[in-house]
C-alpha cells in the first residue's frame, strides 16, 4: 500500500492533503460493508466497519499511526465522549435508590475481571508492571458497541438496559482507575494497587474530581440551554456537539479525563433534567459518522499490532479470563436484582465487547510510559481487535436469543445458543 501510495502522490495532489482522501475512501467502504454485513447476515454494522479497518492496518494503512496523537487521538477521544454522553444520559440515578442491587453486580464483575485478568497474566509470567493496566483495560466494557448493536437489532427490554447499565458503569470504572494510573506511570510510579493507601486514592480522586467540575459545567449549561432551545432543533445539536468536543479538551487539558467528564455530565443531565428527551436527528447523523470512523480507527490501529506467536497465547488467556469473570461477576450479583438467570447470562454476553473505550486508555499508558506502554500494547492491541469482531457477535446473538430484538433473527443466532427466553 504504501509503494501504491508513494507513486500516487507524484501526480494528485489533493488540496485538502492525501490523508484526507485516504480517509474519506477508507469511510466510503467502510459504510457500504457495514450495510451489506448488516442486510446479508443480520450482524450489526459494527463487523463490518471493524473488518474494513483491519484490512486496511494489515495491509499497510498509514492514516493512523500507533500511538494516537494530535487530531487522530482527539477524534477518538471526541467520539469516545459523544457516545459516553449519550450512554451516560440514559442512567437515572433513581435506578439505584430501588435497586441497589445493580450497584453491586456491576461492582462485583468489574472487581472479578480485573482480578481474573490480572491472575491469568501472572500465571502467564507477566510483571506485574504488565498484568496491572491489562487487567484494568479488561474492565471496560463498550457501549459504544452495545449501542450500535441495539440499534441495528431494534433491541428494547430489561435485557438491553441492563446491559447497557453495567457497561457504562464497568467503563466509568476503568476510565476512573486508568486515567489516575496512566497519571502515576508518567511520573516514574506504578499501577495503582501497589501504592500505599494515600498514592493510591489521591490520583483518582484527582482525575474524579477535574472530571466532575467539567461534567457539572456541561450540564448545567445544557439544561439552561434546553430551557429556551428545542430539543429537536439542529441549533441543539450543534451546541451540544460544541459543548462536549470543548469539554473533552478541556478535561484532558487539566488532568481529568474527557470520556469521563462526558460520561458523568450525561448523568448529571438526567439527574437535573429526568424528563425523557430524544436527540436530535442532526446530532444522530453526526453522531453516527463520528461512531463509525471511532470503530475504522479503533481497527485500523489495533491491526498494527504485534502478532507473533508467543503474544497469541497471552491474548487468549486475557480473552478467556474476561469472558469468564464477567459471566461469573454478573451471576454472583444476579440474585435479588430482579433478573432470572437466563437473562444474567445475556447481559453478561452483551458486555463483552472491547473497543474504543480500551484503545483511548490504552493510548494514555504508552503516552504516559512507552517502554512500558509498548509492553502493555503487543497483548491489549490484538486483545481489541479480537473482542471488537467477536464481542459484537457475541452481543447480537444474546439479544436474539433474550428475544429483545424487532428483527428476524439471523441463521448465527439460531445457531450460537440453544433455548430462548420468552418474557411474560
Amino acid at each position: 500500500m504504501n509503494e501504491v501510495l508513494s507513486l500516487w502522490t507524484e501526480w494528485v495532489k489533493p488540496s485538502a492533503g492525501l490523508p484526507t482522501v485516504q480517509w474519506s475512501i477508507l469511510l466510503a467502504l467502510a459504510a457500504a460493508a457495514g450495510h451489506l454485513v448488516q442486510r446479508y447476515t443480520g450482524l450489526p454494522k459494527v463487523i463490518g466497519y471493524s473488518a474494513v479497518g483491519t484490512v486496511a492496518g494489515l495491509a499497510g494503512f498509514t492514516g493512523a499511526v500507533w500511538p494516537l496523537q494530535g487530531t487522530g487521538l482527539f477524534l477518538l477521544e471526541l467520539g469516545v465522549a459523544v457516545v459516553l454522553f449519550e450512554a451516560g444520559g440514559r442512567i437515572s440515578l433513581r435506578w439505584f435508590r430501588h435497586n441497589p442491587m445493580l450497584l453491586v453486580q456491576s461492582l462485583l464483575e468489574s472487581a472479578l475481571t480485573y482480578a481474573a485478568v490480572y491472575w491469568a497474566m501472572r500465571l502467564m509470567g507477566m510483571r506485574d508492571t504488565i498484568a496491572q493496566p491489562l487487567a484494568l483495560l479488561a474492565m471496560a466494557a463498550s457501549p459504544a458497541v452495545l449501542a450500535r448493536v441495539l440499534i441495528d437489532t431494534r433491541a428494547s427490554g430489561p435485557v438491553s438496559e441492563r446491559a447497557m447499565l453495567l457497561s457504562t458503569l464497568s467503563t466509568l470504572y476503568a476510565l476512573t482507575l486508568c486515567s489516575a494510573s496512566a497519571g502515576m506511570m508518567g511520573q516514574g510510579q506504578y499501577a495503582l494497587p501497589v501504592m500505599g493507601l494515600k498514592d493510591t486514592f489521591l490520583p483518582v480522586l484527582v482525575v474524579l474530581g477535574l472530571s466532575v467540575l467539567v461534567a457539572l459545567v456541561l450540564a448545567v449549561t445544557m439544561q439552561i440551554a434546553l430551557r429556551v432551545m428545542n430539543p429537536a432543533s439542529e441549533n441543539t445539536a450543534i451546541l451540544l456537539l460544541a459543548l462536549i468536543a470543548a469539554g473533552a479538551a478541556l478535561a484532558a487539558h487539566f488532568g481529568g479525563s474527557a470520556p469521563l467528564a462526558a460520561l458523568l455530565g450525561g448523568m448529571l443531565l438526567k439527574h437535573l433534567n429526568p424528563r425523557p428527551w430524544s436527540w436530535p436527528r442532526q446530532m444522530g447523523t453526526a453522531s453516527s459518522m463520528l461512531t463509525m470512523l471511532m470503530f475504522v480507527l479503533v481497527s485500523v490501529v489495533a491491526a498494527q499490532g504485534n502478532w507473533r506467536g508467543p503474544v497469541a497465547s497471552l491474548v487468549l488467556a486475557l480473552i478467556a479470563a474476561r469472558i469468564f469473570a464477567k459471566i461469573v461477576g454478573v451471576a454472583l450479583g444476579n440474585p435479588r436484582s430482579g433478573a432470572s438467570w437466563q437473562q444474567a447470562l445475556w447481559v453478561a454476553c452483551a458486555m463483552l465487547p472491547m473497543s474504543s473505550v480500551a484503545l483511548l486508555l490504552l493510548s494514555q499508558f504508552v503516552l504516559a510510559s512507552p517502554a512500558l506502554g509498548r509492553q502493555i500494547a503487543d497483548v491489549a492491541l490484538p486483545a481489541i481487535l479480537l473482542m471488537e469482531l467477536l464481542g459484537s457477535v457475541l452481543a447480537t446473538a444474546a439479544i436474539y436469543r433474550a428475544g429483545e430484538s424487532s428483527k428476524p433473527q439471523p441463521l448465527l443466532s439460531r445457531l450460537s445458543f440453544k433455548g430462548r427466553i420468552h418474557e411474560s
